[in-house]
Order: C-alpha cells, then structure tokens, then sequence
C-alpha cells in the first residue's frame, strides 16, 4: 500500500511539475497580440522566417520612434527660424511618415504589436523641447534627435545582419537609409555637439 502510494504521489509531482513548466507557453499561446507576448514570446515561425525577439524589438522600435520624432519634427517647423533646422525637419516628416506605412504592415503581417504613444523617455524629449527657450531651441532639438537616432543606428544593423525574415530584413535596410538621411540633415544644421554625444552626455 506504501508503495501504491508513493507511486502516486510521484505521478501526482510528475504532473504538476510538467504542468508548471508547460504553464508560460499555454498562457501566452492566445495572446499573439498582446504587450505582454511581444515581452516573452521567443521565436516564431511565419512564411517570411523565423521571427525573433530582436526582429519584435526592432520593429517597435521603429515605430516608437516616429511616435515622437513626428512631432518633434512638426513643432520644429512652427518654432525654429533656422532654414537648416526646418530642411532636416521636412527630411524628418517625410521619412517617419513613410517609416510608419511601412512597419505598420509589417507589425500587422506578423502579428506584432505596436504601441500608440511615445514611451517616458521620448515623452520627456519632446517636454525638453517645449520647455526650451528661443535660443536654445535649435541646440536642443538637433541634439536629442540626433543622439537618438545614433543609438538606434547600430541596432538596425545588427539586425539587418543577423535575422533570417525578410519582411524583417527589408524593414531594417529602408529604416537604415532613413536614419542615416536623419543624421546627415541632422548634422547639417550646425547644432549637432558632437562631444557630449561621444560622451553619452545627451
């Protein structure tokens, strides 16, 4: 009867144990398009490849950039009086809103999901810009802008490099030419301080 018993409880500990570790995957199995899948899901298979958390990282990315970058963009051309600031803000309008077409129907297509508002970080930007005076408007703009899309810039190529879905890859390369137009137009406008950027002081 011990016996009996003791095999019991150890089927029962058996059971329990699979069932704990089985219980991540069930509980996102449904929620393809949620926040919290898009945070845990591992790689996926789709038609267009594999699709990693690194693919999933990238294409938010670029959708929270034009989140904030749009707008940043389109106050600078009601504030700023420089014609540099106002040509890299014009590059700025037109390269996030074709961005934005074009992550939407990759994020749709994979079924990623995308987030709708700038996240704290870029919200506080975009108060810096607000908050800055005349004369420190240009610096201040060109600055943040700049040092965000320098960080991004190496992430596009990692991915570019690294994934095996196509959708993804193309994404990366039209975001790489976008950026690298950004920072040019960006740097263009004379405001750019290129050593607190090397410094990470921005």
């Amino acid at each position: 009867m011990r016996r009996i018993n003791g095999s019991v409880i150890a089927s029962l500990a058996l059971v329990v144990t699979v069932g704990a570790l089985a219980f991540p995957v069930w509980s996102y199995a449904d929620r393809s398009g949620t926040a919290q899948a898009n945070m845990a899901a591992g790689t996926v298979n789709t038609q267009w490849g594999p699709l990693t958390p690194s693919d999933r990282d990238l294409i938010i990315r670029v959708r929270l950039a034009g989140l904030w970058e749009l707008p940043a963009a389109e106050q600078a051309m009601q504030r700023s009086k420089s014609p540099a600031v106002k040509e890299a803000a014009d590059h700025l309008i037109v390269g996030h809103k074709d961005l934005d077409q074009r992550v939407r129907a990759v994020a749709e297509q994979l079924n990623v999901e995308l987030p709708n508002q700038p996240n704290a970080q870029q919200q506080g930007f975009l108060q810096q810009m607000s908050n800055a005076t005349d004369d420190q408007y240009d610096r201040v703009w060109a600055n943040l802008l700049r040092s965000a899309h320098g960080k991004i810039f190496p992430a596009i190529g990692t991915v570019r490099n690294m994934t095996e879905n196509t959708l993804v890859r193309q994404l990366a390369s039209d975001t790489n030419q976008t950026v690298l137009d950004h920072i040019t137009m960006l740097e263009k406008t004379g405001q750019v301080d290129f050593d607190a950027i090397a410094n990470g002081t921005i």
